[in-house]
């Protein structure tokens, strides 16, 4: 058979294994791993690295924020950035607005996102007004093939603990995975009001005012509720060694938890938040920038198993009027827009921080970047794999080539991790068989990219929780759960 385009003696990383093989690629799709294959194209992936394209889980893009500032990154700047930082597919939120139908909300994010975006992509659906009405239409987004969505404790769109256990019963019911930001908002706010009426107003208090045990409590709270509803949680972007601990606890007792972080929580510190003239509103975001001994904990989670991917939360605020400073200079820390930018630099910075130094296997980079997610969200085997009849989403890295981090290809004005030397960057980025990236140029337009219809979260290897107060057998008969 001869192929589309056949990627020629590369050394292939899966999340179980490394071999060395050529691809071939018909349709869109690998047909074939094997040797001394033929194709009309060929790319010569010789001592190379070829893996599973990224799958980006977690990035806010053309979404605006509780605020009202919409990100800089739309799905065309956004994607772009995202394929140069070696990623084929990703999944962005959909906020729902307070009052708004959960198919008014798709409608929406399918117009921002369907002529935009240069890769495959999908939504987490963010519910923010989750009333019954909400909740007895989300099984269309099922039927859309959007099979997580995403709340909060804090902040003004936070659920109450009854609300999540109402989300979390509809998505087990229908396979799907829920989403937590987990942080006390009580705490959060009380914290907030004593510095500020204090006179400690500059960015650097963005740190103390979410303190860690305000992230611990909420992950507590989070998993117990998670528990009760034998239902599947994901804590998105946790930042303390205490909660990466819960989350190992409670996937010991076999609950379907699932936990990620982030690389401003591993590469950055609160010392940032501390740069002169409201340059530390730069590194503003929410859990905070915390210390080293945090840093050193959470690669410990990383490897060895706690977290099921490392996400960007790319979250773009330019530095001026149009993000950063939309209320002005003269504002407390919470004036200032929250999130920073890093879809472009996650896996760069995983591979160079991560597997040439040691902390994690090349195998255990693939899973925490694409295979992981993929299973997670429902996209596997069509995503996340390099096996027949998957979907030839494929990065092709340099292991050897070396940057300077600067100037990325988002829509923003500053990049945090800027400076940093960085080894190991993705060259080839292919979608379904497309050159997206190659030889440092784009090679696709705005809307080639996809949506990915997803599926259920796979749960397998855990055993969820059985407790007697919820369990027919042990509760005199009560049917809980149906």
């Amino acid at each position: 058979m001869k192929h589309d385009l056949v990627l020629k003696g590369g050394k292939l990383v899966t999340a179980n294994e490394t071999f060395i093989a050529d691809i071939g690629i018909k349709g869109g799709k690998i047909a074939t791993l094997g040797e001394s294959l033929d194709g009309y194209d060929v790319i010569n992936a010789d001592e190379k690295l070829v893996m599973p394209g990224g799958i980006e889980p977690h990035c806010h893009i053309a979404q605006e924020s509780g605020m009202g500032v919409m990100t800089s990154d739309d799905y065309e700047t956004g994607s772009i950035s995202a394929a140069f930082g070696g990623n084929s597919s990703f999944v962005p939120f959909a906020a729902q607005k307070k009052g708004e139908s959960i198919s008014d909300t798709i409608d929406e994010y399918d117009r921002r996102a369907e002529t935009k975006s240069v890769i495959d992509y999908s939504y987490h659906l963010i519910l923010t007004d989750p009333n019954q009405d909400v909740l007895n239409e989300l099984p269309y987004a099922f039927e859309r093939g959007i099979t997580s969505f995403k709340v909060f404790m804090t902040y003004a769109t936070r659920v109450t603990d009854a609300q999540l256990l109402d989300i979390l019963t509809v998505a087990r019911r229908h396979g799907g995975l829920t989403m937590v930001h987990a942080e006390n908002h009580d705490m959060l706010s009380w914290m907030s009001n004593s510095l500020t009426q204090a006179g400690y107003t500059e960015p650097r208090y963005h740190a103390p005012a979410r303190p860690g045990i305000a992230e611990e409590e909420a992950i507590n709270r989070a998993i117990s509720l998670s528990k009760l509803a034998n239902a599947p949680l994901m804590i998105v972007h946790v930042s303390t060694p205490t909660g990466a601990e819960l989350v190992a606890k409670a996937r010991m007792d076999g609950a379907y938890v699932f936990s990620e972080t982030c690389p401003q929580y591993i590469f950055l510190t609160r010392e940032d938040l501390n740069k002169p003239k409201l340059e530390g509103a730069k590194y503003i975001c929410s859990p905070p920038l915390r210390d080293v001994a945090t840093q050193e904990a959470l690669w410990r989670h990383i490897a060895g198993g706690t977290f099921s991917v490392v996400s960007s939360d790319h979250a773009p605020y330019r530095f001026d009027e149009s993000g950063k400073f939309f209320n002005g200079h003269n504002v407390d820390f919470r004036g200032f827009a929250n999130g920073m930018p890093g879809i472009e630099m996650r896996l760069p910075l995983m591979f160079s921080e991560g597997v040439l130094k040691g902390r994690i296997s090349i195998n255990q980079f693939v899973a925490l970047s694409s295979t992981n997610a993929a299973r997670l969200y429902g996209m596997l085997p069509r995503k996340g794999t390099l096996a027949i009849g998957a979907d030839a989403d494929i990065a092709i890295w340099d292991p050897s080539e070396t940057r300077i981090a600067g100037e990325m290809h988002d829509a923003m004005d500053y990049n945090p991790f800027e400076g940093m030397k960085i080894k190991g960057w993705p060259t080839t980025v292919l979608n379904r068989g497309q050159r997206v990236i190659d030889d440092g140029k784009l090679h696709v337009k705005p809307g080639d990219g996809n949506f990915i219809y997803r599926g259920r979260t796979d749960l397998s290897g855990l055993t969820g929780s059985s407790l007697p107060e919820t369990e027919p057998k042990t509760n005199f008969g009560a049917e809980i759960f149906k």
